[in-house]
């Protein structure tokens, strides 16, 4: 059934049963009754039709219920007999089917694996957020308002293009304070015990990029490829398929993945700078200015994982195929192992198109055994290591601040230069514990009264 008054009867039917007190046709047909203000015969034929269909009543999905509904032949038959009706000169006629009444879906968390913090319905998500109802709408901004709307302080994003040279830029997308709090909270409370894959490494607990590169020490071949403009070909209808298979209601699904995701407006689209060629360029304004996780959201991250579940599921299993080890870190695939170069990664290239995502064929690596094989930029010939290059620059940038004290220059570039480099050096020891004894005996012979002249 194709017409608007079709789905109209559709919607408010599947709302009024899932409404029922009980899920049988009688109760069924008295809360349609209500609905179309009649009772005629094929009225219960439809009530029999979803109580059939439905062992119980599907609460979490009442669009799928009334797309059920909009398709029988039961409601489809119902539409073309109408209403009979008596007129005042007593004749009788049938009227269109119309609502005369909507009632409230009652809807409810669906079944879940995972112990996630159960919404049964939007007013259960204004409480989680300590919100009203119409913030989370505004959230959400389902009619994409903010997308056409200038600039201003009802933005709920701040953004800033950071240029890259020689490559297309990336877009900085971060939440206001006030959004902010919201993401994190779907991070903490819903989010969080949905468990990413096994090859995922990057933004997951307990995992790191060390913990993925470890997966590749000592391999024949490593192969090194990168998914172009991964957060932005996120779309919000994986994120709301992330939260349906979470076990929550469509309306609340809906109304979360509106909030965890944003249409870039079409002014910051038309700032982008120079760089990349034409074609990815218009692909990242393409994925932008639909509904996309942003680069700059805490809740992004792992939602990116979450949604890359398919991806990770179909590329582990077609690297087992091929006698190859697989890890993913962000947008970074890499594949190990002994095995021909060519065919995986026209296999790999497959299955990335077939879920929706692109390679970026330019920064595909393959590397053997005579050559450095880095993986997220750990060194993995033999064992975990920072790469020589980068070594022996941090070391002689804390040679020279032991001698001198820290340069004007690079406190210029680190305002807390010595918290960068303590973090660089706590690096290099996580990976190779003797290095980072040199290099933080050199950073403790550092004096931090003031820079050298």
């Amino acid at each position: 059934m194709s017409t608007d008054r079709g789905q109209e009867v559709a919607r408010a039917l599947a709302d009024a049963f899932l409404g029922a007190p009980v899920w049988l046709p009688s109760a069924l047909l008295a809360r349609a009754e209500l609905v179309i203000g009649a009772r005629p015969p094929w009225l219960a034929a439809v009530a029999v039709t979803a109580a059939t269909a439905y062992q119980e009543p599907p609460r979490d999905a009442p669009g799928e219920l009334a797309g059920f509904l909009a398709a029988s032949s039961a409601l489809e038959a119902g539409l073309l007999a109408g209403n009979p009706t008596v007129t005042a000169r007593g004749r009788r006629r049938r009227a269109p089917v119309r609502v005369v009444r909507r009632l409230p879906a009652s809807t409810a968390m669906g079944r879940t694996r995972w112990p996630v913090v159960p919404l049964d319905d939007l007013g259960d998500l204004a409480r989680l957020l300590d919100v009203d109802p119409g913030h989370v709408a505004w959230y959400a901004d389902g009619q994409g308002r903010q997308r056409l709307d200038p600039p201003g302080r009802l933005h709920l994003y701040r953004r800033a293009w950071l240029p890259r040279p020689g490559r297309t830029p990336r877009l900085l997308e971060v939440p206001t304070p006030r959004l902010r709090r919201v993401h994190r909270l779907v991070l903490d409370q819903v989010l969080a015990p949905v468990p990413a894959h096994p090859a995922a490494h990057g933004f997951v607990p307990g995992r790191s990029a060390l913990t993925g590169a470890r997966q590749h020490v000592g391999a024949g071949v490593v192969v090194s490829m990168d998914l172009l403009s991964f957060f932005a070909t996120v779309h919000v209808r994986r994120v709301y398929w992330v939260l349906r298979t979470a076990g929550y209601p469509e309306p609340v699904a809906s109304a979360l993945a509106g909030i965890c995701t944003v249409a870039t407006p079409v002014a910051d689209l038309r700032a982008m700078p120079a760089g990349g060629d034409d074609q990815e360029r218009s692909a990242l304004r393409r994925a932008l200015a639909a509904p996309h996780l942003p680069q700059g959201s805490p809740s992004a991250p792992h939602l990116a994982n979450l949604c890359a579940q398919r991806l990770d599921r179909r590329l582990a299993g077609y690297a087992g195929s091929v006698g190859a080890v697989y890890t993913r870190y962000a947008d970074d695939l890499t594949f190990s192992g002994r095995f021909r170069a060519g065919p995986l990664i026209s296999g790999v290239g497959a299955v990335v198109r077939e879920e929706g995502f692109r390679l970026n064929v330019d920064k595909t690596r393959v590397r053997g055994r005579g050559s450095r094989q880095s993986v997220t930029g750990i060194v993995v010939n033999e064992r975990p290591t920072v790469p020589r290059p980068e070594y022996d620059a941090l070391r002689a940038q804390l040679f020279n601040a032991a001698r001198r004290g820290p340069s004007a220059r690079d406190l210029a570039e680190h305002p807390d230069l010595r918290a960068h480099l303590t973090g660089r050096v706590a690096w290099v020891a996580q990976l190779d514990p003797e290095r980072g004894r040199r290099l933080r005996a050199l950073l403790d012979r550092v004096d931090w009264s003031g820079p050298a002249s």
